[in-house]
Formats: C-alpha cells, structure tokens, sequence
C-alpha cells in the first residue's frame, strides 16, 4: 500500500477546496445575472460558456500561486508544465449543459495526483453548496462530514448513474445498451456530471455508476472521493480506471455490473 504525506494531503486539500469554492461561488453568482457568451466545441451538445473559462482562470491563478512548480491540465486549456511530482487535473465547470439550463448538478472538481496516483480531491456543488471532499488513505468527507458508499449486494436493488458522449452516434449505442440493462437494476439515473455522479455513489445516492470516454480532469477528484469512502472502481473488465471505461460502485455488485455492462451491447468507445 502506498503512503501519503498527511501533512501535504492536508495542505493540497485545502487549496483544492478553497479554490473550488471561489471558482464555485463566482460561476454561480455569474449564472444568476445571466450568460452572455455560449459556444460549442467538439459537438452542438458540447457546451462552454464564459463562466467556464473564468472559473479555470481562478483556478489556475491559485494553483501558480500556492503551487508554483506543480503541473496543471484544465479542461479549457490550461496546460503549465511541473517540477514537484504533483499534477492538478481542473475542470472549471462540470455538467455545462446543466449550468446552462440553470440546473444544479453542475461543479467545479479539482484533484491532484502524484507518482501513485490520485492524492487528493474536491468537488463543489454551489447550487447546492456542499463541497465534497478526500485524502488518499483519509477517508472522503461531505461538508466535513465523513461519507460511505452504500453496501448494496443485489444489483436488481441497485440505483446506477450513468453518463453519454456528445458523439451522437456513440450517444445512440449507449442509449440501446442502457435500454437493455434497465429491467436488470432497480433503475437508471444520468445527472449530466462524471464528478457529482461518483460523489453520489460515494455517499448512497446513488449504487453504481459508468461511464465512457472522459477525460482526466472529469474524474481524478471524484474517483477518489468514490474509493475513499469505500467504492471499488475500475474498468468494466476490472482493471484499472481508465479516461475510456470508469465503473464505481458499492463493492458488492462491482463484477456483476461489469458484466452486465459489458454483455448488454456494442460498447459506445470513440475510434
């Protein structure tokens, strides 16, 4: 088992939650007055919006600042090259679409990795304001709080989160597979944000939850929060987290989730 600095997990960890809070709590103020600025990226369905870009600004500033020789990845763009072993993986707002349209599952994540992986997470909520958190080896809070996923052991009682690509074609076979493991599970739920999603299995609102395609800066926070509070996660074959393939879930149905998973259709990966 790898160790952690208590003390740097701790100070990382503070800067990450700071940081989403401010980045958080201006998006939120900025979505109230109204948006001005909405494009598309790779997708009419992949939106960005000035709030996006400003809230990565405040994210990465902080990191320069309290950080300086660490890496740091955002989703917008910010690329800046490290020294000191730790990355800082940045997506400034997560469920665009859901900040769009004014709904509340939308957050700021930010986590932070070293040599053996994911070491510390947050994830902030602002319309909801709770601010979900994790140290590797630390255990995973909500509002402080200390969390745990649920302890499901029937997948036919298990509540499962998922995600889809803003590929339409890739978004038509996830729905098909979807539509095939539907009367297998207690039922199916997609909130449109990969780090609320695992946040959600991480403290029982949700049992499971997969997904496709994303990317690193979508669930390095969350996947930790999730497997601190006692998910095992993984790929759908049972490797390792992967940016193509994530599954968390209460540890109990992991390998019957996978199957399922898997021998319900097509897999939706991007070519």
């Amino acid at each position: 088992m790898t160790t952690t600095n208590s003390a740097l997990g701790a100070q990382l960890l503070e800067i990450a939650s700071v940081l989403a809070h401010q980045a958080g709590t201006m998006a939120l103020d900025g979505r109230r007055r109204g948006l001005t600025d909405v494009q598309s990226k790779t997708t009419t369905t992949d939106m960005v919006t000035e709030f996006d870009r400003a809230s990565e600004v405040l994210v990465v500033d902080g990191l320069l600042k309290y950080r300086p020789h660490d890496a740091i990845v955002g989703e917008e763009g910010a690329s800046h090259f490290g020294t000191s072993g730790i990355t800082w993986y940045v997506d400034p707002i997560d469920g665009t679409t859901n900040f769009l349209y004014s709904l509340p599952t939308w957050a700021v994540s930010i986590g932070a990795t070293d040599e053996f992986g994911s070491l510390v997470g947050a994830v902030y909520v602002p319309a909801l304001d709770e601010m979900f958190t994790a140290v590797r080896q630390g255990g995973a809070h909500l509002n402080g709080s200390p969390i745990s996923c649920n302890g499901t052991t029937d997948l036919s009682q298990a509540l499962v989160g998922t995600g889809f690509s803003y590929s339409p074609a890739h978004r038509t076979v996830q729905a098909q597979r979807v539509s095939r493991m539907i009367h297998l599970v207690r039922d199916i739920r997609r909130f449109g944000a990969a780090a609320i999603d695992l946040c959600y299995v991480a403290c029982g609102r949700l049992d499971a939850y997969f997904e496709e395609n994303l990317f690193a800066w979508d669930i390095v926070a969350g996947e930790l929060i999730a497997r601190e509070a006692g998910c095992r996660s993984g790929d759908f074959g049972g490797g390792a987290v992967t940016s193509e393939e994530v599954l968390a879930s209460a540890p109990a149905i992991f390998d019957d989730l996978a199957d399922l998973i898997t021998t319900s259709g097509t897999r939706g990966r991007q070519e």
